[in-house]
């Protein structure tokens, strides 16, 4: 009886133990292939329970045989585990198949006298056939091996692997030592009753080798613990509350067979309570276990939102690394975070804390780049290795690499935990996630430095250059005035002797001094234009002088328009016919004499005419003309000349600029002409008229808003100057 007690119990373990394994992470290899190994061992353990309790022999006989199917499986999952965990071997179908070949045999000959004879007395004395020995020999040589290769990789293994495997070699020797006294020694002395019991040695082993891949973050077993007692607390629940209450207050009050009908009904009320309370009792265990299992628990959506939440809302590099520190080694419970990032490719240790390493951080980040993982765990690496020997030295754990899909942030190291436990699985899926978000966010926040940095640098060298320009702006308005001054004086002292010789030209030119020959009055005649250009030239320096200074005045006066036109046509007529141009002036009927400072307005007028003729080549067409409509009063010059390039239109109108094709086709120009026509044009309330193609002409005049500058008959309006 006690010995059918211990076969129950290590079903009941082996069952819990691959439960376990195989919940904590079913897409595991090492995972996958542990359960096998388990499940093996229970049915192993379960085909001799199965065959003490047996009624009959026949039953006895039957179950005896099954545990050969348990035990050859046992040893081939062993073996696969095992190679599986090491990675000695690809699990190909080829060597799958040569493991396979023998406990197949075993199992298909399991059924048949050739393994086991008989069973009798429960399954106590048993008589094996000739093929119990090559389940011997498969047990012996399968395990055997499997303790070879695994002896063979501890050397290389790292300390975590170490670890392990002394658990799964203490569990080896308590599981080989039994199992050949109760299943060799034993039956070979003639007492078979003891190998009914030799499969309750593989718990051991099962139970060594759970616990090497448990203690080492490979899985947490204390999810299965605190959910299982979870589960069972609501049966408990479900069995203790509401069903012995409910149906106990309806035997009470509808006691007998007569109330069937009613107590089924009030059944069924009964269980809706039941259906919708079931989430919330399951909650309430869940958080009572978790508080007894899970004392530094956490919820890892919690973290990651509060984490998301802090970089979406901040910008700030110092107050990101501190404020998500405070975040993560909170959750994990960590002896200390420390932050390196690169900048300018040299690794920096961030001041988030007052940790002073004991090695020299190039050298440790330097070995850290040589590890291929992201996640790097000390206790996974050799002992005898120099960076295992860097890390332990400053006691970090685990060392996370901070890298975007373009480029490597730095590195997140993280000490031992406080409690001295290792890293949870928990732990590791936290930070994984974490140190993505962070790795961007952090290279965002590096970004918006550099961009600061550069700000402030731009700032500076603008207010420089700002400086040195406000000083070279006084001194060039200083060289401007004292060149207006220049102008003005120059101007001054030109005009009176100008004015002599373009007096004397025009009595020569009037006979006044006796007759003029053809070849003398054109040689005068040109004398006399290039005087007159000259004024003009002198009134506009005069008037750009003024325009500086502020004294450039307009005196407004009743002027006749379409006279100081025909004058201006007058005078150009004899250029235009020795440039084989044809000058026409289209003289309109009953034109309004126009309030306008004369003496400026003639001086548009001629710069508009005297430009149509210079840029249109021999042959063209300059065409003069004055209209007047209800509400304006505009002066246009047409011409058929090389016109104005489009990209420079806009800068036509600037003072001293000349287009590059007027440039070449009157290199004398100043550039002085239009930008005064246009001050004139503007200062007398009008509007300056603009339109050029290159290569097919011009349009240049002005436009102005008749009521306001129309003398009316009869009407003799004051003189006005203004400014």
């Amino acid at each position: 009886m006690s010995g059918n007690i211990v076969l129950v119990i290590s079903c009941l373990l082996l069952l819990v133990l691959c439960l376990g394994v195989f919940l904590s992470n079913p897409r595991k290899p090492v995972n996958r292939a542990l359960t096998a190994f388990l499940f093996s061992g229970l049915l192993w353990v379960l085909a001799n329970l199965l065959a003490n309790i047996s009624t009959t022999d026949s039953a006895s006989l039957g179950f005896t045989r099954a545990t050969i199917i348990g035990g050859s499986l046992s040893a081939l999952t062993f073996l696969i585990f095992v190679t599986t965990y090491v990675h000695s071997h690809k699990l190909t179908r080829r060597y799958l198949i040569s493991l396979s070949t023998a406990p197949l045999l075993i199992i298909l000959s399991s059924p048949t006298s050739w393994n086991i004879i008989s069973a009798e007395s429960h399954g106590m004395d048993v008589k094996v056939g000739p093929l119990y020995l090559l389940l011997i020999i498969v047990l012996i040589s399968y395990y055997s091996y499997g303790i070879y290769v695994l002896a063979k990789s501890y050397k290389q293994a790292s300390s975590t692997e170490k670890s392990q495997l002394q658990y799964i070699f203490a569990g080896v020797i308590l599981t080989v030592i039994p199992a050949l006294i109760t299943n060799v020694v034993l039956p070979a002395l003639g007492s078979s009753q003891a190998s009914a019991y030799g499969s309750v040695s593989v718990v051991a082993i099962s139970l060594f080798t759970s616990l090497a891949i448990i203690r080492h973050r490979l899985l947490d077993i204390r999810v299965v613990v605190a959910r299982s007692i979870a589960y069972v607390l609501l049966l408990v629940w479900i069995a203790g509350v509401y069903t012995a209450c409910l149906f106990g207050i309806i035997d009470v009050f509808l006691p007998g067979s007569k109330h069937d009908a009613l107590r089924q009904f009030l059944s069924i009320i009964f269980i809706l309570p039941l259906v919708l309370s079931f989430p919330y009792v399951k909650s309430m265990f869940d958080r009572l276990t978790s508080k007894i299992f899970y004392r530094d628990r956490y919820d890892t959506q919690v973290v990651l939102d509060e984490l998301g939440n802090l970089l979406v809302a901040e910008i700030d590099l110092h107050k990101i690394l501190l404020a998500s520190k405070n975040i993560l080694s909170g959750a994990v419970k960590c002896s200390f975070m420390e932050f390196v990032l690169f900048e300018d490719g040299i690794p920096t240790l961030e001041a988030t804390s007052n940790k002073d390493l004991q090695t020299d951080l190039t050298n440790l980040v330097t070995h850290l780049r040589t590890a291929r993982e992201d996640v790097l765990a000390r206790e996974e690496l050799n002992p005898k290795s120099e960076l295992y020997e860097l890390l332990n030295l400053e006691r970090v754990a685990i060392s996370l690499r901070l890298q975007t899909q373009h480029q490597k942030v730095g590195y997140i190291l993280f000490g031992d935990k406080q409690s001295g436990n290792s890293y949870s699985q928990q732990d590791t899926k936290l930070l994984t996630i974490a140190v993505n978000e962070l790795a961007v966010a952090i290279q965002n926040a590096l970004r918006f430095e550099e961009i600061k940095k550069f700000n402030i640098t731009l700032q500076q060298r603008v207010e420089e250059a700002t400086g040195k320009l406000r000083k070279a702006n006084l001194k060039l308005r200083e060289l401007d005035k004292t060149k207006d001054e220049f102008i003005s004086m120059a101007s001054h002292q030109l005009r009176t002797p100008l004015t002599t010789v373009k007096g004397y030209l025009s009595m020569i030119l009037d006979g006044d001094v006796g007759p003029v020959k053809k070849d003398q009055k054109e040689l005068m005649q040109n004398a006399f234009d290039g005087a007159n250009r000259m004024v003009y030239l002198i009134a506009d320096l005069l008037n750009v002088s003024r325009l500086q200074s502020g004294k450039f005045v307009i005196d407004d006066k009743p002027t006749e328009l379409t006279e100081v036109v025909a004058g201006e046509v007058l005078q150009l007529k004899e250029q235009a016919a020795a440039r084989q141009i044809e000058l026409i002036y289209q003289k309109p009927e009953g034109f309004p004499a126009l309030n306008l400072d004369e003496t400026k307005i003639r001086q548009v007028v001629m710069n508009f005419l005297d430009n149509a003729l210079y840029y249109t080549p021999k042959g063209g067409k300059v065409v003069a003309a004055l209209e007047a409509t209800d509400s304006t009063i505009s002066y246009t010059v047409t011409d058929n000349g090389v016109g104005v390039p489009k990209e420079v239109q806009h800068r036509l109108f600037s003072k001293f600029y000349r287009a590059e094709n007027a440039r070449k086709m009157r290199p004398d120009g100043t550039g002085l002409g239009l930008f005064m026509a246009k001050k004139v044009v503007v200062a007398e309330g009008g509007a300056i008229i603009f339109k050029s193609s290159e290569g097919k002409g011009s349009t240049f005049g002005f436009s102005f808003p008749r009521k306001p500058k129309e003398v009316k008959a009869g009407e003799t309006p004051k003189a006005a100057q203004r400014p």
